[in-house]
């Protein structure tokens, strides 16, 4: 018999709508970025809205290890109710782009573990764990930074970020750009670090989106600071 929440959705009945959402289209526009759903985002949302919080539903979805029920799962849980080991556990489960960014940024950021867990994970040898930490180091880069070693993210960026793995890179990139955004005493330094080494100079920017490649981005935010 399915499990029943306490809403009286079932596993079975909310995988059974998941199913019925797949668009192949969808699927093809996901796989270019390294995910494997063929789930349309915002009808997910609108499905996540529909369901609302249920946080024994969202460990249900979770479990079954398919990608779309883990994003859902993700919209519906309680992001201040899992456990520092949950969240550790979900880190390393999570091995798609997307469901690595959402567990990071709709669920760990929301939680009273997120500073322990961004230590941990920034020093983990796995790269996919890292840039989480990394991610989360971002996000302290902006809002945070007090206790930061700006100078010390540099040198490690610096020495690190060219031959990194793709995952890791794009976090260190990132990390490196807010850097250079939000800390005008470090600019100068962090478009050095970008136009030497040069990561996602080329990547493809679709028309009227900034291009994640450091120097530009930085130089694109900062003169809309100035514009404001």
């Amino acid at each position: 018999m399915a499990q029943t929440t306490a809403t009286g959705t079932t596993l079975t009945e909310v995988m059974a709508e998941l199913a019925a959402l797949y668009d192949p289209r969808s699927r093809e526009v996901n796989a270019r970025h390294g995910d494997d759903h063929g789930v349309n985002l915002g009808k997910l949302r609108a499905l996540a809205k529909r369901l609302k919080t249920q946080p024994r539903l969202a460990g249900e979805l979770w479990a079954t290890e398919d990608t779309a029920a883990r994003l859902l799962s993700l919209l519906v849980c309680r992001p201040g109710a899992l456990e520092r080991d949950e969240l550790d556990v979900m880190v390393r489960q999570a091995r798609t782009p997307k469901v690595q960014d959402w567990l990071v940024n709709y669920v760990v950021k929301k939680n009273p573990h997120a500073e322990e867990l961004r230590r941990v994970w920034f020093a983990d040898p796995d790269p996919v764990v890292a840039s989480a930490g990394w991610a989360l180091t971002s996000e302290r880069v902006v809002k945070a930074p007090a206790d930061l070693d700006l100078p010390g993210l540099l040198d490690t960026i610096e020495a690190e970020m060219r031959d990194a793995p793709d995952r890791l890179q794009w976090a260190m990139n990132q990390c490196l750009a807010q850097i250079g955004i939000e800390h005008a005493g470090y600019r100068t330094r962090a478009v050095d670090i970008g136009e030497r080494l040069e990561v996602l100079k080329d990547y493809p920017t679709p028309p009227g989106c900034t291009s994640p490649f450091a120097p530009i981005w930085i130089t694109e935010m900062v003169s809309r600071q100035h514009d404001r």
